[in-house]
């Protein structure tokens, strides 16, 4: 990948410093199959070398991360670990998130604490016993560095990651330094606003499914509002992406986790995730992941697609393992900044056992409200049930509006 990223004679010396280093260790990062970035001159927070190194002198570092934590080069990439290591820097620990450091954890399982064999730093789990860093975790350190790439969707967990860091660094006095990145989501604001009585890991805060906002912004608006225990503020600073507005398209570099492999996916993810409040099978165990659905109890003479999930990456153990699942084919479904209902409300008319569709407790926690499951199984449109979001929508644009970094 090429980025025009050799801005001054500052940033040419650390990238050649970075490529010449006897010390540099090669991490091996899967790359996905996705195009490029669509705008080459974007700079990503963690290729802001001039701004932060500063920052990071004669420090001890933890770091969140995972194999999104790239620093572009003019050709290829590097993970920001290595990077760091190569610049002599005290990198202390490593914090993974849901789907590990490497992103080959299936979703929902946990993640274990361990060693990263290729710089032998420690791992420290986020999606395991702890979903916060306790005291002991964070007691040698003395800066946190979080730089994950986000999709902009509610119940992502990455932006839960990001709370429980911002607030455990808060609580011992440790600043955060976010990288942003774009968000590929980042061009609109639709779906349910999350009721505050349905928090949980998959929903923290009281905002839209889709919030239009790049991590770094939506950190703001975490410190802003107030969200942290007890209104505690995180000494927060973000290092912001150049070149970069909220219409910008940006495809990824690299697949953000194991079931989003592509820009269709990403663009598909707001509104087919929700059926994994479901029992639909919404592609995993498939190499069309979030580009199709389907469950063996809808009908087969309107749902004429079928295809059958089997374990693969990322899905040891898909909804309808090995069963022939009918449904549609959305892989050629554009969307152009919206989220649609229309399959949803399709599957579930079309189920031969309605009985079977919602796993309630499941589909609240995505929806982040229980009137959405109630709408649909009362029969109203998706125009009617979008039109109940309006007054949500606009009064959170208002917040929004105040941590925005980027037009």
């Amino acid at each position: 990948m090429s980025f025009n990223i050799f801005k001054n004679t500052v940033l040419l010396f650390v990238l050649t410093f970075i490529s010449c280093s006897s010390k540099a260790k090669n991490v091996t990062i899967e790359k996905a199959n996705i195009t490029k970035p669509t705008h080459k001159n974007i700079i990503v927070g963690a290729n802001q070398f001039n701004t932060y190194l500063p920052l990071l002198q004669d420090k001890s570092i933890g770091i969140v991360a995972n194999q999104t934590s790239v620093v572009f080069k003019e050709e290829g990439y590097t993970h920001l670990v290595d990077t760091l290591l190569s610049l002599q820097l005290s990198i202390k620990k490593v914090f993974a998130p849901e789907h590990g450091f490497r992103g080959k954890i299936d979703a929902g399982d946990l993640v274990k604490d361990g060693f990263d064999t290729k710089t032998n730093l420690p791992i420290l789990s986020l999606h395991g016993k702890n979903r916060k860093p306790t005291s002991e975790h964070l007691n040698d350190l003395d800066i946190m560095i979080f730089d994950i790439q986000d999709v902009g969707v509610r119940f992502y967990t990455y932006i839960s990651t990001l709370h429980n860091i911002m607030e455990a660094c808060a609580e011992a006095g440790i600043p955060v330094i976010v990288f942003d990145r774009p968000n590929p989501n980042g061009h609109y604001i639709d779906g349910p606003t999350l009721e505050a009585k349905h928090k949980s890991f998959l929903g923290m805060h009281t905002i839209p499914l889709v919030h239009g906002m790049t991590i770094g912004e939506f950190a703001q608006m975490i410190n802003g509002e107030g969200w942290l225990k007890e209104g505690i503020r995180c000494k927060l600073t973000v290092i912001p992406i150049e070149n970069y507005t909220h219409q910008t398209s940006y495809s990824l570099p690299l697949r953000p986790s194991p079931n989003l492999p592509n820009d269709t996916s990403i663009e598909l993810y707001p509104s087919l995730g929700l059926f994994e409040g479901t029992t639909i099978n919404a592609g995993r165990g498939t190499e069309f992941q979030f580009q199709r659905y389907g469950a063996p109890f809808l009908n087969k003479e309107t749902m004429r697609f079928r295809y059958t999930p089997v374990a693969n990456f990322g899905a040891k153990n898909p909804k309808h393992k090995n069963k022939m699942c009918y449904g549609e084919n959305l892989k050629n479904e554009k969307l152009n900044g919206t989220i649609t209902l229309k399959w949803l409300i399709k599957a579930y008319r079309n189920s031969t056992d309605k009985s079977k569709f919602f796993n309630t407790a499941s589909f609240t926690k995505h929806a982040g409200t229980t009137k959405l499951q109630k709408q649909i199984e009362s029969g109203i449109t998706e125009a009617e049930i979008k039109a109940t979001w309006q007054e949500d929508l606009e009064a959170f644009k208002k917040i929004r509006s105040k941590y925005l970094i980027y037009d």
